[in-house]
């Protein structure tokens, strides 16, 4: 599994985001890594929605709908709906296991020969 933290520079909160990945993670193998994203070009090329943005095996489990590449700071809801500057353990956890079983299905495919398309960040 490789998981991206997108951010642009000196963002305050992707050291949230990247502490609430380790602790979701929990042992869980993973090559997990920062990128600093310093024009909206390199925005656009990597699926930013504004900092920090999480990437699971290059999918953003919690993007919204329409929401446009930003380098702007970007806020995730908690679970009792409040504005928090990262997404939360629990849902970390969830997108991680989200992800488990998505590349589980995918690995079954393969062995009988099938190929299943993968969504992309835009």
């Amino acid at each position: 599994m490789r998981i991206t933290v997108l951010s642009v520079p000196d963002c305050p909160n992707a050291p949230v985001a990247e502490e609430r990945l380790a602790r979701a993670l929990d042992g869980r193998d993973a090559d997990v890594e920062r990128i600093e994203v310093g024009s909206p070009e390199q925005a656009v090329r990597l699926g930013m929605t504004g900092s920090p943005t999480v990437l699971i095996d290059g999918v953003d489990p919690f993007a919204v709908p329409g929401a446009p590449v930003s380098l702007s700071c970007r806020l995730y809801r908690g679970p009792d709906g409040r504005a928090e500057r990262a997404p939360s353990v629990a849902d970390l956890r969830r997108a991680l296991e989200d992800d488990d079983a998505a590349r589980g299905g995918r690995a079954q495919d393969a062995d009988r020969g099938w190929r299943t398309p993968r969504s992309s960040v835009g």
